[in-house]
């Protein structure tokens, strides 16, 4: 009872180590099975789905294959059930012929994971070979004289299945002349020898038949049968005898065929037929015997087939020599072959991304490769290596398996592709090598943001443009790629004279072609800045701004303005200019003022006399438009003229406005008075007493004698105010200079006054009915006292800017007389009105 339990106790305690040994082998990635040989393509071998804890699920979703480390595919993984089963027929004594545990080796590769398990599983053996003899039928010659006792060796069986199923006895038959030995070799095979039991009497039998069987241990056993044919000679003093019991020769495995490799010798001290020596393999391999060649006169060994170091590194032969009386000798040839490195690296991807984002972490596996090398030795041990500059390495994983990671940070927009060169290269000399390249695409990551081709723009827009006309077109580009690269534009928000800046213009999205969306007035706007803003269509979103300046050219579409005379004051001669009738020629009479509202040459003008009631008395400064006398007037000429100035622009086509003066010819303001009278006379209607005509003309004088006196008052008063900024003022302020008192004496006193600072003078048509008022206003609170300084100004005179008079003079009431001058800083004016 005792002892039962303990062999149950001993049970359990080999049970638990297998499953422990089962355990830890699947922990460090090892699975063991063993499979008969000759099993049908199909045949289940082992769960490794159970064994490595996988799901069923998990072996479809993560690419899990099986691949093995030779060139033929042996095992294969069934994916609905995750079993292991055989992909054809092994046959175990073709792949291990003498190799007593055959072992297969094959990868269990999860894709998803980069992982690899190691699979071996061993082919057991079945008894499906029966011993056989090389020879169907031996020859012996015994000479009559051979000593009972004596001993010949016999062919031996050869059994390719291994273990019980192998050679395991001989058995002889046949003939009471003779017994079968079995003698164990220095490998521990078994070698049959016939053995001489009685004497031999040719005369009573020159003949002798015999048969060996070779049986197996298996169940059933399997046998396998010779035939022994003894024929009795004369007697045979000498055997023959090998110059060396055993012959070793080691050859590389890329010698010539046809070579001879060794040449075995014996010799046979008899003469005649018993000397001379044959010589015959007497045991070998299946395989040996396709590779070697014996002669049988001279014993050179040669090859018949190239050989193969990976397929077989050793072979031993039995070589034979026996004379012509049936004695012989045996001899061991044992050709050893030496590793060539005549197997390159292999170098195969089992698993491989074709495209990683640009913004994976370093270390990220990239590709699983596998590199196996026949050859051995130095000549079998392969270095895997990787272009320079290449982002990537390469990790040892397991056994012959290799991890290509990446190196560093990816940047799709330096290179979008790479092709990944692997080579691999044995330790051979010369090393062999083999390559392979795997192609890797880029994933876009939005990290760049749009660049506008330039840092800004600009663009010139004439005025009174059509609306939706095109201005310029911005682009930008962005580095990555697809929808991160899509760049579309927009406009930031602003505005322009209290209005939304996208009422003026509007950017197309897809284009960024920019559009005036109204007609733009260079008089009211000059130019216009703004923002386009350019965005990707990543997520998040990436953009960059750009600052557009759109430039207003100015068109001549505004034709000149007169400023003075004003219109009011150009019919029915409600305004004249007084010409002193002893003037000279080049005396100032008037000066025609205008102005344009354009700019540049637009705004340039020029004047000149249209029409005139007496030709060749007056001329107009082209640029200044002052109106002098061209020659003194004569007595004759009427008293009364009428002048009509053109006034035109340089523009392309020039736009002109006209200027209508009235002048009178007279040498004192009475007579003036008395010639204004006389035309307001002839204008009067019939029956208009003449008493009150003359009534109303005193009263006029009286109240121009008044206001002169106010006048001069005024002037006195504005001197002295002048007198005191300038002394407020440092020296080169620019104030006005003064003017000497001694000048306002009398209408010639105001006169010269008025001609010293080449300004003008108008008085109203019917100084009878006049009253003098003298002011002045400055146009410094309307218009600054000189013109921008980015566009040159229209001339009124003699170098005076038109910039400089105030906007509203052309609407100053008619019955006036208007006095312009400068006074350092800006324009003054002095109203004499009626």
């Amino acid at each position: 009872m005792c002892a039962a339990g303990r062999r149950w106790g001993r049970r359990q305690r080999a049970l638990l180590w297998a499953v422990l040994l089962a355990a830890w082998e699947a922990a460090w990635g090892q699975l063991r099975y063993s499979v008969p040989e000759e099993m049908p393509k199909g045949s289940f071998v082992g769960d490794v789905a159970k064994d490595l804890g996988l799901q069923l699920p998990e072996i479809r979703d993560r690419g899990i294959h099986i691949s093995d480390k030779g060139s033929k595919q042996y095992f294969t993984l069934h994916v609905e059930t995750g079993h292991l089963v055989t992909a054809v027929r092994i046959d175990r004594e073709q792949l291990c012929e003498s190799v007593q545990q055959c072992v297969l080796r094959c990868e269990l590769i999860v894709e998803g994971e980069m992982q690899v398990y190691g699979i071996q599983v061993e082919i057991t053996d079945i008894n499906d070979n029966a011993p056989s003899f090389r020879e169907a039928e031996t020859a012996l010659r015994m000479s009559e004289m051979t000593a009972p006792g004596s001993r010949f060796p016999l062919p031996d069986a050869q059994d390719p299945d291994s273990g019980r199923n192998s050679l395991q006895s001989y058995e002889l038959s046949g003939d009471e002349h003779f017994s079968l030995a079995v003698q164990a070799g220095p490998g521990g095979d078994q070698r049959p020898e016939l053995v001489l039991a009685k004497a031999l009497d040719r005369e009573e039998a020159a003949f002798h038949e015999l048969v060996l069987r070779a049986m197996d241990g298996g169940d059933p056993a399997r046998t396998g049968t010779a035939r022994i044919r003894v024929t009795v000679l004369d007697a045979n003093d000498n055997a023959p005898v090998f110059s060396q019991a055993e012959y070793t020769v080691r050859v590389p495995e890329d010698v010539p065929v046809g070579s001879v490799l060794v040449t075995v010798t014996a010799r046979d001290a008899d003469e005649g037929l018993y000397g001379n020596v044959k010589y015959s393999i007497h045991k070998i391999t299946e395989r040996a015997s396709q590779l070697f060649h014996l002669d049988s006169d001279t014993g050179a060994i040669t090859l018949l087939r190239s050989l193969d170091y990976e397929e077989g590194k050793s072979y031993e032969l039995e070589v034979q020599a026996h004379d012509g009386g049936a004695l012989s000798d045996t001899a061991k040839v044992v050709v050893t072959i030496t590793d060539v490195n005549d197997n390159a690296p292999v170098l195969t991807v089992s698993s491989a991304l074709s495209e990683i984002s640009e913004d994976a972490a370093s270390g990220t596996v990239v590709a699983l490769l596998h590199v196996q090398d026949r050859d051995s030795g130095a000549n079998g041990e392969v270095r895997c290596s990787l272009d320079v500059g290449v982002p990537f390495r390469l990790e040892k994983s397991y056994e012959d398996y290799y991890r290509l990671v990446t190196a560093r940070e990816l940047d799709r927009e330096q290179v979008s592709e790479y092709n990944v060169t692997v080579r691999a290269a044995d330790g051979g000399s010369p090393s062999l090598q083999s390559s392979a390249v795997l192609a890797l695409r880029m994933l876009d990551v939005n990290d760049n943001a749009p660049v506008f081709l330039e840092e800004r723009y600009s663009a010139r827009l004439a005025e009174n443009n059509a609306a939706g006309a095109l201005v310029l077109t911005v682009r930008a580009t962005d580095a990555d790629w697809g929808q991160n690269a899509r760049v579309r534009y927009r406009l930031a928000e602003g505005r322009v004279r209290g209005a939304p800046l996208s009422s003026y213009v509007s950017v197309q999205a897809e284009t960024g072609a920019l559009y005036a969306l109204r007609s733009l007035d260079y008089e009211q706007l000059r130019e216009l800045q703004l923002c386009v803003r350019a965005e990707d269509g990543g997520a998040p979103a990436l953009s960059s701004n750009v600052s557009v300046r759109l430039q207003i050219v100015d068109e001549n579409d505004n034709a000149p303005q007169v400023l003075y005379p004003p219109a009011a004051a150009a019919a029915a001669w409600s305004g004249v200019e007084l010409a002193p009738r002893r003037s000279e020629a080049g005396a100032l009479v008037a000066k025609v003022v205008a102005v344009d509202a354009d700019a540049g040459q637009n705004a340039w003008l020029s004047y000149e006399l249209a029409k005139a009631t007496e030709p060749g008395l007056f001329r107009v400064g082209p640029h200044s438009g002052e109106v002098r006398t061209a020659r003194s007037p004569l007595a004759r000429d009427a008293a009364r003229h009428s002048l009509v100035v053109l006034v035109r622009d340089h523009g392309r086509p020039a736009l002109s406005a006209t200027a209508t003066l009235s002048v009178v010819l007279a040498e004192s303001v009475a007579e003036l008075l008395a010639e204004l009278g006389s035309a307001a006379h002839e204008a009067a209607a019939p029956g208009e007493p003449a008493a009150s005509l003359t009534r109303w003309l005193v009263l006029a004088v009286a109240a121009v004698s008044c206001l002169f006196v106010a006048f001069l008052l005024l002037l006195l008063a504005l001197r002295l105010r002048r007198c005191h900024r300038q002394q407020l003022l440092p020296p080169d302020s620019g104030a006005s200079r003064g003017v000497p008192v001694s000048h306002f004496v009398g209408i010639d006193g105001v006169r010269a006054f008025l001609q010293s600072y080449a300004h003008d003078v108008s008085l109203t048509a019917d100084s009878r009915k006049s009253h003098l008022r003298f002011s002045a206003a400055s146009c410094c609170d309307t218009l600054p006292a000189r013109p921008p300084p980015d566009e040159p100004a229209p001339l009124l005179g003699d170098g005076d800017p038109a910039g400089a008079l105030p906007a509203d003079s052309a609407s100053v009431p008619g019955n006036r007389m208007n006095i312009w001058y400068f006074d350092g800083n800006c324009f003054q004016t002095v109203k004499m009105m009626g």
